[in-house]
């Protein structure tokens, strides 16, 4: 019978309710798919964390282990930069001091200025709250130097200037072979109760400068060397692998072994659990509120006077700090700590790593759309003037009549 007037058919009605529903459902996939590539690797983070917390590596494979992932990783991922860094750009970012002076500066003086104000303020209560093996930790953590890896990785994927964030990561590094240990002895020789736990004698300069500097060279500068004679001699090959083929998301995977082999040395040497709750509570609040405090500054001022590709670079390397680079460090200047304790000291830095990597995964789809609306924007400011300069052209060419 059909419907009267007024009325609707009840396929009609099913219909109309059925269109939405689907349409909503296709929309929420599109989300989740959308949201699952962005965040795949902080994704693939977790679960790695998650792992190392179950099952570690054996005590006598963890040397082996942390050198081969440590130079075979970092290799890899210096070595896919080099291949698709233009080697001209590389030596201009390398050439631009003022910059390089900017974020060093923040990267050495800045954060350990602040950490060491944090610390002087945290001890002074007289009740030993945190644990003095952390408070030496936070010290060491600051005087570290940016990331190897994980800032180079992130700048590609946010389509900043990853040619500065290669300059500032290997100048940073070398940097911080002669700068860290100098810092750190400053700091650690103030006469306060957590520094009474460290022997008098934990400083071997000779065997750090030759330990690291061997590192950088094996693991950073001479992969980033070969990766641009590899691009100077095959350029299209090195384009058509890397580039169009996607496979520089290796370096990502890279990363991610670099992190999981952290994680698994601390769980391994117990460090985790050596400390009470309420201090590893407070570790964690303390290095949320300095990435924060680390990455406003490193923002706001670099902001004021650099493109937006620059500041990006800049937010990822000021902020991070490298434990592939501090955790050797660490183990080199406070030789002679018992195992216990030096898993102590190495534990604000793990940590940081792990909140560094989130803040920097979720700014990857932040910093993409900001640098994607710039370019739109500067893209929709050129169309405009082709078609004037062609009709401005245009009026004043002579016609056939005025040059007859």
């Amino acid at each position: 019978m059909p419907a009267h007037d007024g009325e609707r058919s009840p396929e009609i009605h099913d219909a109309a309710v059925e269109v939405p529903t689907s349409i909503f459902k296709r929309k929420w996939l599109r989300v989740t798919l959308t949201a699952l590539k962005d965040q795949w690797f902080l994704i693939s983070l977790g679960l790695l964390i998650a792992i190392a917390s179950q099952v570690q590596v054996p005590t006598t494979h963890q040397h082996v282990k942390e050198i081969t992932v440590t130079y075979l990783c970092v290799s890899i991922i210096f070595f896919i930069t080099g291949c698709t860094l233009d080697t001209r750009t590389l030596l201009q970012n390398y050439g631009r001091w003022k910059i390089l002076l900017f974020v060093q500066l923040q990267c050495f003086l800045m954060t350990s200025a602040v950490v060491f104000g944090l610390v002087s303020a945290v001890a002074t209560d007289g009740s030993h709250f945190m644990d003095p093996g952390l408070l030496v930790g936070l010290l060491f953590f600051s005087c570290v130097p940016t990331t190897i890896s994980s800032n180079v990785v992130m700048t590609r994927q946010a389509h900043g200037n990853q040619a500065l964030t290669v300059v500032q990561t290997t100048v940073g590094n070398f940097l911080g072979v002669f700068i860290t240990p100098a810092l750190v002895v400053m700091y650690t020789s103030v006469d306060t109760w957590y520094n009474r736990v460290l022997p008098s004698s934990s400083n071997h300069f000779a065997q750090i400068y030759r330990r690291v500097l061997m590192q950088l060279g094996l693991s950073i500068y001479l992969p980033l060397i070969v990766g641009q004679l590899v691009r100077y001699l095959f350029p299209q090959t090195s384009k058509r692998i890397f580039v169009e083929w996607k496979l520089n998301r290796i370096a990502s995977i890279a990363l991610l072994l670099i992190i999981w082999q952290t994680y698994d040395q601390a769980f391994a040497s117990r460090a985790f659990a050596s400390v009470p709750s309420t201090n590893m509570i407070f570790i964690v609040f303390v290095g949320v509120g300095l990435w924060i405090l680390f990455f406003g500054i490193a923002f706001t001022t670099s902001l004021a006077w650099l493109p937006k590709k620059d500041v990006v670079a800049i937010c990822y390397c000021v902020p991070a700090k490298g434990p592939a680079m501090g955790v050797p460090l660490a183990t080199t200047i406070f030789a002679g700590l018992d195992t216990g304790l030096a898993s102590k000291v190495q534990i604000p830095i793990v940590i940081y790593q792990g909140l560094q990597l989130v803040f920097g995964s979720i700014l990857i789809g932040i910093f993409r759309r900001w640098i994607e609306k710039d370019e739109q924007r500067k893209a929709m400011e050129d169309v405009p003037a082709a078609p004037q300069a062609a009709q401005c052209h245009e009026s004043h060419s002579p016609t056939k009549l005025e040059a007859v």
